[in-house]
């Protein structure tokens, strides 16, 4: 078994989890402001993704570049992986790739945790992402405590490219944002990502 094989119902049942359906949960956060070469990028990039219509095109051609522009804007103190492999309990069906994963740390080379926040990118059809984003969630939590380094919340993504939709995963409790966030409005989704990331503790450091 691995995260992609995932439901749902497997995530209740064999984690414990208690799902929150919640309208709005990031609904308030303020928009935020990204690079003209950000919208220059994906001016272009959006079309050939949408036309080629593939998981991968909309994940290279429009997910990376917003991740990259949040690295950027953070002056490169999270570090970003792309299609890594993340095993952390093989027994339990906690392994596998990822397809985008953000740590609140700077090392680039190896994955540090905490392990924060898990982006998951498909085609099509965004409701088959929540089982897997929710393992690969519970398995940040996890290599979290095993190195020491715990946070309060692990926060999931699940994006088409142009539809987003967000979680945040707080103890045994998964909350679901049932508001969808959509590319046109774009600065809103940059700013729920850059609010995953910054504290107090982090801003201090910029």
């Amino acid at each position: 078994m691995s995260y992609s094989q995932f439901t749902i119902e497997k995530i209740q049942s064999e984690f414990g989890i208690l799902l929150s359906e919640q309208i709005g949960i990031f609904a308030k956060i303020p928009e935020s402001k990204y690079s003209q070469f950000l919208s220059d990028t994906l001016d272009y990039n959006i079309p050939l993704a949408l036309a080629i219509n593939s998981e991968k095109s909309r994940s290279e051609l429009i997910v990376m570049p917003i991740l990259i522009e949040l690295r950027k804007q953070l002056s490169n103190q999270i570090a970003l992986f792309s299609g890594k492999e993340f095993t952390v309990d093989g027994q339990r069906g906690l392994n596998g790739f990822c397809d985008f994963m953000i740590s609140k740390s700077p090392q680039q080379l190896i994955i540090e945790a905490p392990i924060m926040t898990l982006v998951e990118a498909k085609n099509d059809n965004i409701e088959t992402g929540f089982g897997q984003c929710m393992a690969e969630m519970i398995a940040a939590q996890l290599f979290n405590q095993q190195k020491g380094n715990e946070i309060p919340k692990i926060y999931g993504v699940i994006t088409t490219g142009s539809l987003w939709k967000f979680m945040e995963l707080e103890g045994q409790t998964i909350a679901i944002d049932l508001n969808e966030y959509f590319l046109g409005n774009l600065g809103k989704i940059i700013g729920i990502l850059r609010s995953f990331i910054i504290s107090p503790s982090f801003s201090e450091k910029q």
